[in-house]
């Protein structure tokens, strides 16, 4: 229901965003074309009237008007002239009086202004006053000989009758602007409808993906969906590898777990089905169930170790220490189990090397791999730790003379519970996690393991750290 509730809105939020953009784009062209059609006649008629006043102009002086401005002829085109664009006439003679006025206003009257002085220089006036909407134009009236300017004729137009066309072209676009709506209305229906189709179909392809036993992945018909469907198959066999891997881990503690216990069982009901039991024998029996209880302690503790590196919660308790004396340290530690085994332990150390680290994690990480290199190792053998630096990196070469790992079994080593070759697992004690703690503790100081290994002639561990330790913004929290 979410989903469809999604598409739904998704839908109607494409359909809005459609119409608003068609909408305002009409509205804008029907301005813009409005604007461009009213400049256009405008500019038309101006230079109509313009033409027209240089005519009257000329006319004016061949009547000698300007003298004797009592022609009715001229009185009658003057008086037509000014009907015909709804305006004004004005002639005014070379004293800057008005002769003629066709509004009787200013008939008589000086009349000095801007275009007036400009036309007894010779030049031509027109302008467009938007808020009145009129045209006015000015022209000089000029000798017939000699061009001397004699007068000044001023003729104003009325617009009214370009706005009036373009309001009525105003409401036709309206018209066309509303059934232009009706259409972009279904336009707009199908757009939003075959663009969301894509995202519906896998959509439904995902909402159907209920377990993880259905392998088949989504396949898209559309290149939009594409990515998205290649990204969630992507994850989908991640999650699928994840999902495996618990399983697997859920599996694999339960079996080691309940194997020291099922031990712990054998050796209690041997000793309670037996009557007047030996001291020695209890005494044998009671070290088995000791060493099945350590066991079970040693998983526990490890489990528990790895599921707090796991989940981030063991902060790293970073100090700077001599690993030349740590590393001195650790292989006193291990020095007993070395000379039970037979193994000479050699370490070697190039330059004094001083490194930010957690010391826990840290020595258990060295040590887990020093310890299976003396479990895992012939009889006579050896272990040899090489310590180096340079001015970024320390480096521990963790090397032995053991039987090797098989090249098949290198990408699992670091899996939990893993236990190679199966004849030693069940010789050499262990809980299978060590090298999943050690992974975990090194990649948590930054730093990268590295194996090498050839069955029969031994195993090489490189391990490199950061002398520095900086902390991700993530940590600082």
């Amino acid at each position: 229901m979410k989903r469809i509730g999604f598409l739904r809105s998704f839908r109607l939020r494409l359909f809005l965003i459609i119409m608003l953009v068609g909408v305002l784009t009409a509205e804008v062209m029907r301005f813009a074309q409005l604007g461009n059609y009213r400049t256009q006649l405008v500019s038309e008629k101006t230079m109509e009237v313009l033409e027209q006043a240089r005519i009257i102009a000329n006319r004016l002086v061949n009547y000698n008007y300007l003298q004797n401005p009592s022609s009715e002829v001229i009185d009658s085109q003057l008086e037509q002239l000014s009907m015909l664009y709804e305006g004004r006439i004005i002639v005014i003679d070379e004293n800057f009086r008005v002769i003629e006025d066709t509004y009787n206003i200013s008939l008589g009257r000086i009349m000095i202004g801007e275009e007036v002085i400009r036309c007894y220089q010779g030049n031509t006036i027109s302008n467009y006053d938007e808020s009145s909407r009129y045209v006015e134009v000015a022209v000089p009236i000029q000798a017939m000989v000699g061009h001397e300017v004699e007068g000044v004729l001023l003729i104003s137009a009325s617009t009214d009758d370009i706005f009036r066309g373009a309001d009525g072209i105003g409401r036709r676009a309206i018209i066309l602007e509303l059934v232009y709506l009706v259409l972009l209305i279904g336009i707009a229906a199908v757009i939003a409808s075959v663009i969301v189709r894509p995202f519906d179909r896998v959509s439904k392809a995902i909402g159907s993906v209920v377990s993880f036993d259905d392998e088949t992945p989504v396949v898209s018909d559309y290149k939009e969906t594409q990515e998205i469907v290649d990204a969630f198959n992507k994850l989908r066999q991640r999650l699928k590898v994840l999902d495996d891997s618990r399983q697997e881990f859920v599996s694999n503690v339960s079996h080691e777990l309940k194997t020291p216990i099922a031990s712990i069982k054998v050796l209690a009901d041997s000793l309670n089905v037996q009557e007047e039991v030996p001291t020695e024998v209890y005494k044998d029996f009671m070290q088995d169930i000791s060493a099945e209880i350590d066991r079970e302690n040693e998983i526990i503790t490890d489990l528990l170790n790895l599921v707090r590196m796991e989940k981030g919660a063991a902060d790293l308790r970073v100090e700077n220490r001599s690993i030349n004396e740590l590393m001195e340290q650790i292989v006193k530690r291990l020095g007993p189990l070395a000379r039970k085994n037979e193994v000479d332990l050699i370490l070697e150390s190039r330059r004094p090397v001083n490194a930010d680290i957690d010391e826990v994690k840290f020595t258990q990480a060295v040590t887990n791999l020093i310890e299976n290199g003396i479990k895992y190792n012939k009889h006579p053998g050896w272990v040899k730790i090489v310590l180096d630096a340079d001015h970024q990196y320390m480096t521990l070469d963790i090397s032995d003379s053991g039987v090797g790992i098989p090249e098949a079994e290198l990408g699992h080593i670091y899996e939990r519970f893993y236990r190679g070759d199966k004849s030693h697992s069940k010789e050499i004690s262990g809980t299978g996690l060590g090298l999943s703690l050690t992974r975990k503790a090194i990649l948590l100081h930054r730093g990268s393991i590295d194996v090498t290994s050839t069955v029969g002639e031994g195993t090489d561990f490189i391990v490199k750290i950061p002398l520095s330790f900086i902390r991700e913004q993530k940590d600082k929290k």
